[in-house]
């Protein structure tokens, strides 16, 4: 009589269905703002921030059970800091990828990246594994619990010093006009309503990251299409949709490293059937899209600092 097999445990399905089950509330949680102390990125357990989809699922997690640390771990890392996870605590699942090389005689080698075959081939693979938060874990020194930082008031409709000097330091045009913020390929450019038409100027900045981010896909920059070229096709929708998720992503990440939360012009029903039908459709999609947003996030900022180094130099 065969035995049954236990089911192969599949984190993007897992992963991906945790978001469609969330989304299907018609909640973005990532766009709640950060209340935890010291960081607002999730941070490994020796102060290294995650990167990617494991940077966009932490903060998820954060924000839906309220944690008030950034620090994660796993349970045997816990364990070497004399620290217990409390009874009944659920871990989250995150993800990490590498890569192994197989030569024409089928042997694994993970170790040697000489490709001394013609026929070596290279397979790249995703693994998961679980970790806890600290507010999860009894034992910890304090520096894992940092003090919630102050929110600094800023007038309504005003600009925010560091975050204007941010956006203004990089080379992709953004021209204010108008009630609606988008980025027209045709003329490379990102077309922005004044920051006095928002009441709260972090969501003028969540704005501006998200219409950047869709000026980083342009061939001259990452070269990020997902057939959006092809207007008309009948997968343009979904590439349309694809291409949003990026651009969320992305200003979830920048939002992180200049103390403003993602945020677009409109937040309806079709822009939550957006991630949905994504989501549905490929179940590797927020893998992807979340490399896609980490790339874009690292462009503006290196393009950003390239800017300011060049006016200090013009200034000195």
């Amino acid at each position: 009589m065969a035995r049954s097999r236990t089911p192969k445990f599949d984190a993007s399905e897992v992963i991906t269905n945790e978001i469609i089950r969330i989304i299907e509330r018609g909640v973005l949680p990532w766009r709640k703002p950060w209340t935890a102390g010291g960081s607002s990125r999730p941070l490994r357990v020796g102060g290294e921030p995650y990167q990617g989809v494991n940077n966009f699922l932490l903060t998820m997690r954060t924000v839906m059970a309220g944690h008030s640390s950034p620090f994660w771990m796993t349970l045997p890392q816990a364990n070497a800091l004399d620290a217990k996870v409390r009874k009944g605590e659920k871990s989250s699942v995150v993800v990490y990828y590498g890569q192994s090389r197989k030569d024409a005689g089928g042997q694994d080698d993970r170790s040697d990246g000489d490709d001394r075959s013609e026929e070596a081939r290279i397979f790249r693979f995703q693994k998961s594994y679980r970790v806890f938060n600290a507010c999860q874990i009894e034992g910890l020194a304090d520096s894992f619990y940092p003090d919630p930082e102050p929110v600094p008031e800023h007038p309504p409709s005003e600009p925010i010093p560091h975050m204007q000097a941010f956006f203004d330091a990089i080379d992709i045009t953004t021209v204010f006009t108008g009630t609606e913020a988008y980025y027209l390929p045709p003329v490379d450019k990102v077309y922005m309503p004044s920051i006095t038409r928002f009441q709260d100027p972090r969501n003028f900045y969540g704005v501006w990251a998200h219409e950047l981010a869709h000026a980083t896909k342009a061939p001259h920059r990452l070269n990020r299409d997902f057939g959006l070229s092809k207007f008309g096709n009948t997968s343009y929708a979904t590439s349309y949709a694809r291409e949003e998720i990026v651009a969320e992503l992305t200003s979830v990440f920048l939002g992180q490293t200049l103390g403003f939360t993602a945020h677009t012009l409109e937040m309806n029903a079709a822009y939550l059937h957006n991630w949905l039908r994504v989501l549905r459709s490929d179940k590797g999609a927020i893998f992807k899209h979340a490399a896609d947003a980490q790339r874009a996030c690292d462009y503006l900022i290196a393009r950003s600092e390239v800017g300011r180094a060049g006016r200090s130099a013009e200034a000195a």
